[in-house]
C-alpha cells in the first residue's frame, strides 16, 4: 500500500513534536490498534458533551477534549504502527478511516443535541457533504492507489481544530452565532468538495487518455 500524500498547515509541527519527540517514548504495553479503538470512545465523549450541552454549554469541553483527544491518537496510530514495524497495514488503514467517519458523525450527532428544530436539515447535509470527502478520498485512492489527506493545505488537523474552535465560541457566546455560521459553513464545505472533484475528475480523464495513447 502506497504511502499517503498531501501537506497541511499543522504538519511541520506534527513532524517535529508528535512523531518524532513522543512516538519512541509511548510505552512498548501500548499497541497502534489500541490508540486507533479508542477513537470510539472519544466519540462517545463528543455525544455526552453535546447532549450534556441542552442545559449548560460548558459541557462542550468534554467534546473539544474529544476531539483533541482524537487528534493525537488518530497521528501516533500509524506512526506507531511504522516505528514498530507492526505489520497491521491492511487492518489500520480500514479501520482507521471507518472510524475516522464514525467519530467525525459522533460530532455533528453532538451538535443535533443543541440545533434549533429549523436549522437540523443543515447540520444533516453538512454531514453528508463532509462524508462526500472520505467517499472521494476512497475512490481517489482505489483508481490511483494515492491517498491524499490534504488540499489547498487543508486536512482534517485542520478541521478538529476548526471544532474547537467553534465548541469554545459556543461556550462563551451561545448558539447564536453558531446559527448563523452553521448555512456558510454547510456551503463552504459543499464549494469546497465540488472543486475538488472537479480538479480531481479531470485529473483521472488525463491519466486515462495519456494511459490510452500509450
Amino acid at each position: 500500500m502506497k504511502k499517503k500524500f498531501g501537506t497541511w498547515f499543522l504538519k511541520k509541527w506534527e513532524d517535529r513534536i508528535l512523531r518524532k519527540f513522543i512516538v519512541p517514548r509511548l510505552p512498548a504495553w501500548i499497541e497502534t490498534y489500541h490508540l486507533t479503538l479508542l477513537t470510539v470512545p472519544e466519540g462517545l465523549l463528543c455525544i455526552l458533551g453535546g447532549y450534556l450541552a441542552k442545559w449548560d454549554y460548558s459541557f462542550l469541553w468534554l467534546m473539544n477534549i474529544g476531539v483533541f483527544s482524537q487528534y493525537i491518537t488518530d497521528i501516533l496510530d500509524g506512526e506507531l504502527g511504522r516505528y514498530r514495524n507492526t505489520g497491521l497495514v491492511r487492518w489500520g488503514f480500514y479501520m482507521d478511516h471507518l472510524l475516522d467517519y464514525a467519530f467525525l458523525a459522533s460530532i455533528l450527532v453532538g451538535y443535533s443535541f443543541i440545533t434549533p428544530y429549523e436549522y437540523k436539515w443543515a447540520l444533516f447535509l453538512t454531514l453528508a457533504v463532509l462524508g462526500g470527502y472520505f467517499v472521494h478520498n476512497n475512490l481517489y485512492f482505489g483508481a490511483t492507489k494515492k491517498f491524499e489527506v490534504a488540499m489547498f493545505g487543508f486536512g482534517t488537523s485542520e478541521a478538529r481544530f476548526i471544532f474547537i474552535s467553534v465548541n469554545t465560541m459556543l461556550i462563551y457566546f451561545g448558539k447564536v452565532y453558531f446559527i448563523f455560521f452553521l448555512p456558510w459553513i454547510l456551503g463552504i464545505v459543499f464549494i469546497g468538495l465540488v472543486v475538488t472533484v472537479l480538479i480531481k475528475q479531470r485529473e483521472l480523464w488525463k491519466l486515462d487518455r495519456e494511459e490510452r495513447k500509450r
